[in-house]
């Protein structure tokens, strides 16, 4: 069973600004458990890129927020869930069939180890 995760980086991923509370080693976590993963984002999709190669993670998307009807026509997936920290991410994921979660739910979701969000 395929499943895609879409982070957005502010205010979700450490390396945001502000800074989230999932950090690179679990998006690494998910990738190496099969994940299909990549960023969906405000951010530039340059600057999104720079983030995933600086962190060495091999992501298969990069695209502004607004496009995540694009990710979900070109993956075949079982479940398409976007984490983000937005109500305007909650908007677009569920506009576009996603499942939406916050920072500190995905992080008990996915990761329950980590015992939620610290940052």
């Amino acid at each position: 069973m395929a499943k895609l995760i879409s982070f957005d980086i502010d205010g979700t991923l450490e390396v945001g600004d502000p800074p989230g509370c999932v950090t690179l080693d679990m998006v690494r976590n998910a990738r190496r458990q099969g994940f299909i993963i990549g960023s969906c984002s405000d951010r530039i999709v340059r600057n999104q890129q720079r983030i995933w190669s600086n962190a060495e993670i091999l992501v298969e998307f990069t695209v502004l927020k607004h496009q995540l009807d694009q990710v979900k026509s070109e993956f075949d997936a079982d479940v398409y869930y976007h984490i983000g920290d937005t109500d305007l991410d909650r908007q677009y994921a569920e506009r576009n069939g996603f499942e939406f979660l916050l920072p500190d739910a995905a992080v008990d979701t996915f990761w329950a180890e980590s015992q939620g969000c610290r940052i």
